[in-house]
This record gives C-alpha cells, structure tokens and sequence, in this order.
C-alpha cells in the first residue's frame, strides 16, 4: 500500500476495494462507512446517510486523531463548502439520502436511533 506525504495517509486501491465490496454486499443489508460517495456503484444502497458536523467540532476531532494540518484542513473546508453532500446528491436518488447533524454525544445517539428506523422502513418494504 502507497503512503501520500503530504496528508500522511494510505492511498487507497480503488478498484480493488470495489472488486471486494461486491462480493461482501450482494446479499444486501450492510453497513459502508466511508466519507466519499462518488466512488460506489448507486445499485449498492437503500440509505445513504450524510453526517454533518460544526467545524470547530471537526477540527478538534481530527486533531485528536492526530491528523496532519494539510488533511485537517482540507477536511474542514470540504465541510464548508458541503463537498460530501453535494457528492451524495449526485451520485444518488435523494429519497434515500439523509443528512444529519453529528456534533455531540445526543446528536450520535439519535442519529443511531434515525438509522435504525429507516433500516426497520427498508426490511418492511
């Protein structure tokens, strides 16, 4: 696996990923956590759940995780201009997009509790 310098990062294999994800979500009802929609096929999902944060919120979070200042940044501008949303909405039909707010310990556990519901809605269907 190939190392970026500047973020301090892994570079991701892209298509071995999504020969992998195939395989592991065909029979449906799995969870993908990942922060760019654009890469993944729109037949592989239900939901697609958008998390939202307060900047000053992300920041401190990234900089915990110990994040170099070069991907800190370019993660807390992306949450500026809404790049992760804007993607979703491209990429997917926006009745299965849901954006929710990711700022505290309440908003995570109602967010899991709003998962949960729609996840319940697409077994019923």
């Amino acid at each position: 696996m190939t190392q970026d310098e500047e973020y301090q990062c892994f570079v991701l294999d892209e298509d071995k990923l999504l020969d992998e994800m195939e395989v592991m979500l065909q029979d449906g009802f799995r969870v993908v956590d990942y922060h760019s929609s654009e890469l993944f096929p729109e037949r592989w999902f239900d939901l697609v759940v958008v998390l939202r944060t307060d900047n000053t919120v992300l920041y401190g979070r990234l900089e915990a995780r110990g994040y170099s200042d070069a991907k800190i940044q370019e993660n807390v501008e992306c949450e500026i201009m809404q790049v992760p949303v804007d993607e979703a909405r491209e990429a997917y039909k926006p009745e299965i997009i849901v954006e929710l707010t990711s700022n505290t310990l309440d908003d995570m556990e109602n967010n899991v509790e709003t998962v949960q519901r729609h996840l319940a809605s697409l077994r019923h269907q």
